[in-house]
């Protein structure tokens, strides 16, 4: 029964996966995020690499274990490095996930974030404002609903459901819509994650954290709308943690990555709040 993944004991044999495997992750990301995200996969055990180049990703998107895709600061030579990797992800069987940052606002990103879903992504995390966005975009229409404020939600994260599993269905992907619960579907399964803490919104590219986090869930666990869930509830935990003794988000955000690092079996099956809602 897939039920058994969406367990809090199902997450921490994830996380004991990432720490003996130490997989390789992938990114091409923004300049925001970049020393987050390689960070909290170190804190978290997996290894990354932060590698752009369009001349060196194909190579390197085919021997990682998972790739990661985050178009925040997009700019042309970035756009040209995600359609090689994603192209050779796809190619190699590299799980690969999207966070299609800010996808809504502006067309040169919302290009992108569409062309590049004909690379078969195993999934794509956003916000709701993102993932309603997407959705309308690769349904065919010019422009997107008016539904956020650059990588600000407007909705929450229950509002992009019916749309995320849309998405989920036309893509493959499973699909994360991030807020106060997190919801996770592959378009027939939705899971939810409610860790966390407000205060982490008060912290930059913790969003992105949380996708690269997912990008080494994904590259130790085949369901990824399990992999997705356990990465939500893993930075979920460490944030919940975090913020219990810090003075406020410049605190948190290093309490944070020891939190990742001290994670272990004990704390996440005590912790974590994951549920499975359907089918």
């Amino acid at each position: 029964m897939s039920h058994i993944l969406f367990t809090p004991d199902a997450v921490a044999t994830t996380l004991e996966r990432i720490r003996a495997a130490t997989p390789l992750v992938h990114n091409i990301t923004n300049i925001v995020a970049a020393n987050s995200t390689a960070n909290a996969l170190l804190a978290l055990g997996a290894s990354p690499a932060m590698v752009s180049a369009e001349e060196e990703v194909e190579s390197f998107a085919a021997m990682a274990a998972a790739l990661v895709v985050n178009i925040g600061t997009i700019t042309a030579p970035q756009a040209a490095a995600i359609a090689r990797a994603t192209r050779a992800a796809q190619a190699a069987g590299t799980p690969w996930i999207l966070d299609p940052v800010a996808v809504g606002a502006l067309p040169f990103r919302a290009r992108v974030a569409v062309e590049s879903l004909a690379h078969a992504p195993r999934a794509i995390r956003g916000n709701a404002s993102e993932i309603l966005a997407l959705a309308h975009l690769r349904e065919g229409h010019a422009e997107p609903p008016p539904a956020g404020r650059g990588v600000d939600s407007l909705q929450a994260a229950e509002q992009a459901l019916h749309a995320a599993g849309r998405l989920a269905r036309a893509t493959g992907a499973s699909i994360v819509i991030s807020g106060a619960t997190d919801y996770i579907t592959d378009g027939t399964r939705i899971a939810t994650v409610a860790n966390g803490h407000t205060m982490m919104t008060r912290v930059t590219a913790l969003g992105c954290t949380a996708t690269a986090l997912a990008g080494a869930c994904l590259a130790v666990e085949p369901d990824a709308t399990a992999a997705c869930a356990h990465a939500m509830v893993l930075i979920g935990v460490a944030g919940e943690r975090a913020a219990r003794h810090a003075a406020g988000p410049g605190s948190l955000q290093v309490r944070l990555l020891d939190e990742l690092y001290h994670l272990d079996r004990d704390t996440v099956t005590r912790e974590a709040r994951i549920a499975i809602l359907a089918p």
